[in-house]
């Protein structure tokens, strides 16, 4: 009978043990697993909404930007994507050039911007669309390519990019590739008027 009670306590001693280590298993993949899954929730960057930045060039040209939304990352401070954009250059000697585009990256320290997807350029009775415009103060220049379109009150031009020196507003409009030539057409030819 002792034989038995003894055979009796070490199997439950065993059992005891399964039980007691494989909890302690579970236990470590669940505190892991937790820990993983509140990691994967830190964020790396801030939301700001109703952006709104300006800057002032040594000429005193202005250039404004703004934006509905602006998401800052926090491993890059300097720069800031911005959603529903619209930009404006008052130049000090000239009519003022309005930008707008779905989204943009905006650079706090050298004020360059780049406008993204459906964007739209307005200055007197020139309108340029296309998908991407590069806008630099230290370059002085806007280049604007993908689908770019130009219409004036009398042509519409179709081009794969248009260069244009903000300040005095010379202009080079090209295809990337040579065979291909820059599409100009009167208003008239569209029948437009």
């Amino acid at each position: 009978m002792k034989k038995k009670i003894i055979i009796f306590i070490i199997f439950f001693f065993i059992i005891a043990l399964f039980f007691f280590y494989t909890k302690k298993i579970n236990v470590q993949e669940a505190t892991e697993l937790k820990s993983k899954s509140s990691e994967s929730t830190i964020y790396n960057s801030n939301i700001i909404k109703d952006v709104y930045y300006s800057s002032k060039d040594a000429k005193g040209n202005e250039y404004i930007i703004q934006a509905s939304q602006g998401e800052i990352d926090y491993n890059k401070t300097n720069i800031i994507y911005l959603t529903d954009v619209k930009g404006v250059i008052k130049l000090k000697n000239s009519t003022n050039i309005l930008i707008t585009s779905e989204h943009g990256k905006y650079n706090s320290e050298n004020f360059d911007t780049i406008f993204s997807k459906n964007v739209k350029i307005r200055y007197l009775d020139n309108k340029i669309s296309g998908e991407y415009l590069d806008f630099s103060i230290k370059r002085n220049s806007m280049i604007i390519s993908r689908n770019v379109v130009y219409t004036n009150l009398e042509n519409i031009l179709k081009a794969d990019v248009i260069e244009i020196n903000i300040t005095n507003k010379d202009t080079k409009i090209f295809m990337f590739k040579n065979n291909q030539k820059v599409n100009i057409r009167s208003k008239e030819w569209y029948g437009c008027n």
